[in-house]
């Protein structure tokens, strides 16, 4: 992956790429937006959901025999503004050891199915 960022454009508001140029050839994985759901249980707290939702996004990226270092995008959705920290805080140890940024995009949602929730994630992941 290489971290596409013009000299021209402002730099990004926080630990993201403004683009990601793919190598040829590369497998895809798109997942489904992860909840912070654990068994039965959901957290408090946007950062114990997100930590959760991340941690359903490994499992699934292992399943195709890729990592959270293979991420070239992340969305992901909160029910208010006072929960971006705490997803914030999630997002950024998960992505802690990345040398190349993905690509990201948070949106502020009236809600999800169940009035727990408050934060959701997807990711698009590719590797050889």
């Amino acid at each position: 992956m290489k971290a596409l960022t013009p000299a021209t454009i402002a730099p990004p508001f926080a630990r993201y790429a403004h683009g990601i140029e793919l190598p040829a050839g590369a497998r895809i994985v798109r997942t489904s937006g992860q909840l912070g759901l654990d068994g039965d249980t959901v957290p408090e707290g946007a950062q114990a959901q997100a930590e959760i939702c991340f941690a359903n996004i490994t499992a699934i990226l292992a399943e195709a025999g890729m990592g959270p270092g293979d991420i070239f995008h992340l969305s992901a959705y909160v029910t208010d503004r006072a929960h971006m920290a705490g997803y914030m805080a999630a997002r950024d140890a998960y992505l802690a050891d990345r040398t190349v940024l993905p690509t990201s995009t948070l949106m502020i949602v009236s809600g999800f199915t169940r009035p727990e929730f408050v934060v959701e994630v997807e990711v698009w992941a590719a590797a050889p």
